[in-house]
């Protein structure tokens, strides 16, 4: 077995049903498939079963323990020798498992990983929220843009990784959020070849309105604090930037009570945004939403940096004890 995909899956049985149905379409087939569902109050087993003859897929029921450690149960109960992670609101593309396949023969690797698109179905929000995570003006380029202010590191969403590299390293930890970047920390750390994959990357749905989006960037944000504490080299300039950027935001719009043209800075990069986000989608709509998601971006990162680094760096809390409501639910 050259491939064992694994889907963690909680309370996401339609989302997993479209990832399921991508994977019948791959051109390259020697893969499984392993499903863990992860103590869902709404689980997928009835979707998974409508695939046993059309895929050679696995399905296990576990309790409650939060992504990573479900991937690991899942990476322990799999064959293959590359383990690919994949989240469940994730869509392949038909080729996605041929350009692995191709990029591994071309030049091996211990771990890979790919970037993400918006698919053609996806609402305008949902397209504007993967504009503000994929666009070099909102993050730098780090999640697999062409241009990129450090180094990429795979996540969880799109990530492979050689069986043996995965158990030499204990596969990911149990920190709550920012495992995948522990995770990927570790693998280079540990001097293996990591590399991105251009042309296997994958539709990622991510959240479906700013409130969810606003949360997930927010705990970003405090996971890149506790990263930190663990890898202080970890943290670069890139990092830091939506931290500065919702302090700056804060101090411009104080001072438009002395002076109305304070906001302009604000009012010019959203015009930036807008043209760019507008160029690149073919829509003026999906511009004007990429404003709201590129601010709840970098704000909800933003406050969610400085407010780990006041209990964690100030406080001296620890990462459970800090975060606990916002993690360990």
């Amino acid at each position: 077995m050259k491939y064992s995909v694994i889907i963690p899956v909680y309370n996401r049985p339609d989302e997993a049903d479209e990832l399921l149905q991508s994977l019948i379409r791959q051109t390259f087939r020697n893969f499984e498939v392993v499903v863990v569902e992860d103590g869902s109050a709404i689980p997928c087993r009835e979707v998974v079963e409508k695939y046993t003859d059309l895929l050679d897929i696995h399905y296990y029921n576990k309790p409650n323990s939060g992504p990573g450690q479900t991937r690991n149960y899942g990476a322990e109960r799999s064959q293959g020798e590359y383990l690919i992670i994949l989240d469940s609101d994730c869509i392949l593309p038909p080729g996605y498992l041929e350009a692995v396949e191709q990029e591994l023969q071309t030049c091996p690797a211990d771990a890979f990983g790919g970037p993400d698109r918006a698919h053609e179905s996806f609402s305008d929000l949902q397209k504007a929220i993967n504009y503000s995570m994929t666009s070099f003006f909102t993050t730098g380029g780090i999640r697999g843009g062409k241009k990129k202010m450090d180094k990429f590191y795979p996540r969880s969403f799109n990530m492979g990784v050689r069986r043996d590299v995965y158990r030499a390293l204990g596969g990911f930890s149990q920190m709550r959020f920012g495992e995948d970047i522990d995770f990927s920390i570790r693998i280079f750390k540990a001097g293996y070849r990591c590399r991105l994959f251009p042309d296997a990357w994958v539709y990622h749905k991510r959240r479906t309105d700013l409130r969810k989006f606003f949360k997930q960037v927010h705990n970003s944000g405090i996971a890149r604090i506790n990263l930190y504490k663990k890898y202080p080299e970890s943290l670069k300039v890139v990092h830091l930037l939506p931290a500065l950027f919702t302090l700056a935001t804060l101090l411009l719009l104080l001072a438009t009570v002395v002076c109305p043209y304070a906001s302009l800075p604000l009012l010019l990069y959203a015009l930036l945004v807008c043209t760019d986000s507008a160029i690149r989608n073919h829509s003026l709509r999906i511009g004007l939403y990429s404003i709201a998601a590129a601010y709840v971006q970098l704000i909800g990162y933003g406050t969610g940096f400085w407010r780990a680094w006041w209990r964690r760096c100030v406080c001296h809390k620890g990462e459970f004890e800090a975060f606990k409501k916002n993690f360990y639910k």
